[in-house]
């Protein structure tokens, strides 16, 4: 075993994390689920989510079976909601093509919707003890200030060095308490920000801190401004305390959920309220703007809002819209500024 790994793996069992919900039992369903959630996600925003969605649905088969809305919902407010669509579909590729089981096999596993070379690693090695490198992106920092690894991480020359070198490191045993040891250990200690070097194992040979480094590296990705959009949100709301929504389009951001109808103008919007809702356009309560950072752009939303009587007579529910109960909001995943928007309603 590398010093590196020996290191870690003593930190581990005296200073890591033992009591993840993910942990106890180690099963390919558990913590599959888990590496799903906690990709571009901390643990502590995940415990509460995983242990809902495991409540409500236990087993692959169980997932594979569940309508896509019940899916998002349980989703809703981890946001990057692509992963929850691709959850749901690996898990109908494996009740169909592997017998309702993730498969063992690293090839079939990393071909899974959502999963990849790295996920697929994390899971063989802590549910069956298998030995493959991850390369997530406490791996990355962990491996590039302790090698004092330059460039990018995404960079593809520079991500194919950090593959060899944890692939370098792994241990022949204990695969599994190692792979959560080195994730342990970049989310506790060598952090992004005010990383606690003095209480890290492996700083008598980390060249980052040898060398004053370690606010430098990783490198950033080489920035550009994020574009800014900006959208109209409808909040068409009836006397019977329902809300009309429309589900957004297959593609996109928030791509399958049900959201706020949206137009890009005025006359567009005029055009949708004559169409499916008894309400003037020019007696919309404008409500305050709302800003949301995607990874990619910046999105300026502008709600406004009709009360209105007699919804149903202009439109019934359908695949696209639907009017629905305040009191029901949480049935459906929502985007996250919308479901604040709607819960914040008088």
């Amino acid at each position: 075993m590398s010093q590196f790994a020996h290191r870690l793996l003593q930190w581990f069992d005296r200073d890591g994390r033992h009591d993840l919900p993910w942990q106890h039992p180690r099963t390919p369903y558990r913590v599959w689920l888990s590496e799903i959630m906690l990709q571009q996600t901390q643990v502590q925003t995940v415990i509460p989510y995983y242990a809902r969605f495991l409540d409500a649905l236990p087993t692959l088969p169980d997932l594979a079976a569940a309508d896509t809305d019940r899916v998002l919902a349980l989703w809703a407010g981890l946001g990057y909601y692509a992963r929850a669509r691709n959850l749901h579909k690996a898990a109908q590729v494996c009740v169909a093509e592997h017998g309702g089981d993730l498969p063992a096999e690293f090839d079939k596993l990393a071909a899974l919707p959502g999963i990849g070379r790295s996920t697929a690693g994390a899971i063989l090695a802590q549910a069956h003890g298998l030995r493959f490198p991850i390369l997530d992106g406490n791996v990355k920092r962990t491996l590039a200030r302790f090698h004092g690894i330059g460039g990018w991480p995404g960079a593809s020359a520079v991500e194919k060095a950090m593959w060899e070198l944890a692939e370098n490191h792994l241990p022949e045993t204990r695969l599994a308490d190692y792979t959560q040891a080195i994730m342990d250990f970049g989310a506790t200690l060598c952090t992004r920000h005010d990383p606690a070097c003095m209480l890290c194992p492996l700083q008598d040979d980390c060249v980052a801190r040898r060398e004053g480094r370690v606010e430098q590296l990783p490198e950033a990705k080489p920035g550009k401004p994020l574009p800014e959009r900006r959208t109209l949100m409808l909040l068409v709301h009836d006397d019977a305390d329902r809300i009309l929504l429309a589900r957004r389009p297959a593609k996109g951001v928030w791509s399958g959920l049900w959201s706020l109808p949206e137009a890009e103008s005025h006359d567009e919007a005029r055009a949708f309220l004559s169409r499916h809702a008894p309400a003037a356009f020019d007696a919309g309560e404008a409500l305050p703007l709302i800003e949301h950072v995607f990874s990619h752009y910046r999105l300026h939303i502008e709600p406004l809002r009709w009360r209105v009587a007699d919804s149903a007579a202009e439109t019934g529910d359908n695949n696209e819209l639907r009017w629905q109960p305040r009191e029901r909001l949480h049935e459906l995943g929502l985007p996250a500024p919308v479901k604040k928007l709607l819960g914040n309603l008088p």
